[in-house]
């Protein structure tokens, strides 16, 4: 006797979860215009809290707090509430259902680098302790909410969309480069945008790559959680150049990402092979749980 659908299984297929639980990128870049509506009208909220910041981002706990931290709360709580309601935690937190090769270790290695320098060169005693620490917790925040949003929720949207991992690493690090074209909506320069997309651009690949190499994305999630607040930190506010900065550190960072980071980056993202639930000779990853629409 034929068994009926499950009334569970059923369910799921309706509604706002049936709806992302197919994946793709068109259901991927609608839930990406929700999510910055909200986010950016968090961040207006933020604005009529505060008004105008007095004075530079490390000023005060304030002007660091509703500049940065209260969007990416309110972020992180509706990222980790769709996570859950989906049941996606499983499957974006665990191990990384595609093969790793040795390559790939170059990708946290480049992306370690401008981290290194910028915390040697950080003048530490200049904020106040407090700012200095609401600054590291906010840049974990940072790499928690974006990386999960790239390398957990888009990645998994594509991969059950049947995505080969070149192109979710390509469309995932675009997705992301884009994302930052929204700084020109707060008044900055077009030509600091540019550089800034094409910069995130490369770390996302980056990023892409350091999930595959570590096996899980909590490892993309610290990595990027210590690179934006020592930028900030360094240069006093975040997708900025330090105008007062002296030769020596800046210079070498700026050199870096510039003339390594960035090309880099775009040469081993176009390196990228494989497809989830795949081993390198195709045959099917152990313990793999992907499953395409």
């Amino acid at each position: 006797m034929n068994k009926g659908p499950d009334v569970n299984e059923t369910t799921d297929q309706r509604g706002l979860k049936g709806f992302l639980n197919k994946g793709g990128f068109w259901r991927l870049l609608a839930l990406l215009v929700v999510y910055f509506a909200l986010y950016l009208g968090a961040g207006q909220v933020a604005g009529m809290i505060l008004g105008e910041a007095e004075g530079e981002l490390l000023d005060s706990l304030s002007n660091v707090f509703f500049t940065l931290t209260f969007s990416l709360l309110v972020g992180a709580i509706l990222l980790t509430a769709l996570t859950a309601y989906l049941g996606w935690n499983q499957e974006i937190y665990g191990r990384q259902p595609v093969y790793r090769s040795w390559w790939m270790w170059l990708g946290p290695l480049i992306a370690a680098v401008p981290i290194v320098l910028r915390a040697l060169d950080i003048d530490w005693g200049s904020p106040a302790l407090s700012v200095v620490l609401l600054v590291l917790a906010t840049g974990l925040m940072i790499g928690y909410v974006e990386e999960l949003l790239f390398r957990g929720i888009a990645v998994k949207m594509l991969r059950t969309g049947g995505q080969r991992e070149f192109s979710v690493a390509v469309i995932t690090s675009l997705l992301f480069a884009v994302s930052h074209s929204i700084n020109a909506l707060q008044g900055q320069e077009l030509k600091t945008v540019g550089t800034t997309v094409l910069y995130t651009f490369a770390f996302g690949a980056l990023m892409y790559l350091t999930m595959r190499s570590f096996r899980f994305i909590i490892a993309a999630m610290i990595l990027h959680g210590l690179t934006d607040p020592t930028a900030i930190l360094a240069t006093g506010g975040i997708d900025k150049v330090s105008d007062t900065a002296p030769a020596g550190i800046p210079e070498v960072v700026a050199g870096f990402t510039l003339f390594v980071l960035v090309p880099l980056g775009i040469i081993l993202l176009l390196c990228v092979r494989g497809k989830a639930g795949e081993d390198k000779d195709g045959s099917k990853v152990a313990g793999s749980s992907v499953v395409s629409a």
